[in-house]
This record gives structure tokens, C-alpha cells and sequence, in this order.
């Protein structure tokens, strides 16, 4: 658990039982799978099926996520970064990919907020140098961002739906 002092508090034993059972795994990826604003893990194990960590109760916090789509840049705007303020928080996401070993994570970037309902600046750096800015986005929503065109769709989340085949 983030101490927000630089520090991380093993809660292992908190998190529940699927993670309490010594198994082999190979790979593991990060990505909003329910799109419900929540990141989950899934994880690849040696033996048996893959296991999918989920976040259940706790805070319900506030977030915001963006799928980027270049024009000019490439088309999954790999390589742009994010940066997002909302009051004094201030936090830098990059489109990467991979991950871990034969693992892919979500593309999208996501950002927590915890109590603050809006990003009042967003600035998307392309990877060809150019910067975007996004002003007062309204948080617990997906926002769909082109190139050179800024927000061209937000989404708030689905119920019921998954990214799952």
C-alpha cells in the first residue's frame, strides 16, 4: 500500500486468499478489464488457469482514464505521455507497450484522483513533440482522444460490460 511518503506497507495478508497460495507465474498485466473504473491484475501461473486479481469494497475513489489514438504520431500513440492536475496532484502517465513476460497491459492510461472530481489541466504530449491541453475533465469517466482533434468522445463506466473475449 502506498504510504504517500515514498514508502509501501506490505498488506499481503490483508489482500485476500488467492495471493496467500505459492504458485509459479510467468507474466502479469494491468488494465481496467470491467470498465468500471478499477484496475485489475491479471496474472499468468505456470500450472492452471490465469488468475485475475480484482479490487473489491474499500474507498470508492475517484479516477480518470484516457485512450489516446495518434493521426500524426502512430496510431496506438505509443510513447505519449499524460500529464494531469487536479488541485495539488499532479501525475505523468506514458502509453507503453508490453509489460511483463508475454504480457500485454491496457493502453489506456489511468489516472486515480482520490477525493478530486475533475482534472482541471491535462496535457498530452505527443510523440512527435507537439502538447495538447485539456482543460476542467469531469473525473469517473473515459475520455477518447485524437491527435490533434482533443476529446472526441468520454464515456462514463459500463455496468456489466467487459473487455473479457
Amino acid at each position: 500500500m502506498n504510504q504517500r511518503n515514498g514508502t509501501l506497507k506490505d498488506i499481503s495478508k490483508l489482500a485476500g486468499t488467492a495471493i496467500q497460495i505459492p504458485q509459479v507465474s510467468r507474466g502479469m498485466a494491468i488494465g481496467d478489464l470491467f470498465n468500471d473504473g478499477k484496475l485489475e491484475a491479471v496474472i499468468e501461473n505456470l500450472h492452471g488457469q490465469p488468475m485475475i486479481l480484482r479490487f473489491v469494497g474499500g474507498p470508492q475513489n475517484h479516477w480518470i482514464s484516457f485512450q489516446l489514438e495518434g493521426v500524426r504520431s502512430n496510431r496506438l500513440a505509443l510513447n505519449a505521455r499524460v500529464l494531469a492536475t487536479a488541485g495539488d496532484l499532479v501525475q505523468l502517465g506514458e502509453v507503453l507497450s508490453g509489460g511483463s513476460y508475454l504480457s500485454q497491459h491496457d493502453l489506456r492510461i489511468h489516472f486515480g484522483l482520490g477525493e478530486h472530481q475533475r482534472v482541471d489541466k491535462a496535457e498530452v504530449m505527443w510523440p512527435d513533440g507537439k502538447v495538447e491541453t485539456l482543460t476542467n475533465l469531469i473525473a469517473d469517466r473515459f475520455y477518447y482522444v485524437r491527435e490533434g482533434a482533443g476529446v472526441v468522445s468520454s464515456n462514463p463506466p459500463a455496468t456489466g460490460k467487459t473487455n473479457l473475449p
